[in-house]
């Protein structure tokens, strides 16, 4: 068992709900409460395993929305009341990562936090282990790191980061200057990148001293930052608690850390990336998930559900099934079906992304009862 790192806190952001995955993932079941790789576990759970080693279980917190806190201390028997907070609402990344990294700074002042979602699938506990730490290590050095997943293919769903020259740190043999930090490419766009290997994906993990953070999104997003100090200082008093987060949160602004940290930091050269060797995926649309259930194997028909019942001839694709509904597939290619008690969603691999598309027209027709 390795050593727990004395100053690291892990923040583990649990919230949206995984619209690309509707209706599988639901607002009352988002997608970090499933399991999805037939682990046995839900990937919030798979997270704090991973995560448990690197910080020990006292120094993991979760920020996750109030409508799932129940759901997540089931989940995370181990977690302390003090490590839950809670928002009101969901407000993006910058609100969620930055008000743990406020709270944390008030209990711990010189504490690196490392920021990890909850729902991703990791393999690979040792290499994950050491880009971890060596991430550590550089923040340590007083920059914001980040983890760079190599491309496997040119992907328009990724952010990518640009590394520039080697860092000097000890500890950290593999890190490296982000030259620039950019948002999703168009397609040509990505096949540059992927040409490109000083490219790597965004994988969304940020590890950081609370107080460097803290500052980065200061200099930024000033009101944001205000907002968020002045929660942290009620925070621990749960008589000031609930007045403050019911006057301060929903003004917020809603900002991805991408915009207010990232990107900022990388202009001006205070962002470094270590690489992460271990294979990643954000689950982030059925096409991710076939993939990662029939470990890339095209002609399979990849199957998800206890209780499914399917009949397959000369088909591909997944099938999820929360239903005792006989599923008969003939002949079908790349083929999508969802089928839960309230909702079927029929679609294919290459329209994948355009299911929250569909969650988008939902809301618009009020028909929120199945979301």
């Amino acid at each position: 068992m390795a050593t727990p790192i004395d100053d690291f806190y892990a923040v583990i952001p649990a919230g949206g709900i995984g619209s690309r995955l509707w209706p599988l993932s639901r607002a009352d079941a988002p997608k970090f409460l499933h399991d999805l790789t037939g682990s046995g576990q839900t990937l919030l759970r798979d997270t704090w395993d991973r995560l448990a080693p690197l910080a020990g279980i006292e120094r993991i917190a979760v920020v996750t929305g109030r409508a799932h806190r129940a759901a997540v201390e089931q989940q995370l028997p181990g977690i302390l009341d003090a490590n839950v907070i809670l928002e009101s609402e969901p407000r993006d990344s910058t609100a969620a990562i930055g008000l743990a990294a406020a709270i944390l700074v008030r209990r711990e002042p010189d504490v690196v936090i490392g920021s990890f979602a909850a729902d991703h699938v990791i393999r690979g506990a040792r290499v994950f282990d050491f880009a971890v730490r060596q991430a550590v290590e550089v923040a340590r050095a007083g920059y914001i790191c980040t983890i760079g997943i190599q491309p496997t293919e040119a992907s328009t769903g990724f952010g990518y980061i640009k590394r520039a020259d080697e860092l000097i740190v000890e500890g950290a043999p593999e890190a490296a200057l982000v030259e620039r930090f950019v948002e999703k490419p168009d397609l040509e766009t990505a096949r540059t990148y992927f040409a490109d290997r000083s490219y790597s994906w965004n994988a969304g993990m940020f590890i950081s001293r609370a107080d460097v953070l803290l500052a980065e999104i200061a200099a930024n997003e000033p009101e944001l930052h205000a907002g968020l100090v002045e929660l942290a200082a009620a925070w621990d008093d749960r008589d000031l608690r609930g007045p403050a987060v019911d006057r301060i949160w929903p003004e917020l602004k809603k900002i991805a850390i991408d915009y207010t940290v990232a990107e900022p930091a990388a202009a001006k050269g205070r962002l470094a990336v270590v690489p992460g060797h271990f294979d990643w995926d954000d689950v982030g649309d059925f096409a991710s998930l076939t993939k990662l259930i029939s470990n890339g194997r095209k002609n399979d028909l990849a199957i998800l559900g206890e209780n499914a019942r399917i009949l397959s001839d000369a088909s591909s694709g997944i099938v999820v099934s929360q239903t005792s509904r006989v599923i008969s597939l003939i002949g079908v290619q790349d083929i999508v079906v969802v089928d839960t008690p309230d909702a079927l969603l029929v679609t294919t691999t290459e329209h994948a992304q355009r299911v929250k598309q569909v969650v988008d027209a939902l809301k618009l027709t009020g028909r929120g009862d199945v979301l």
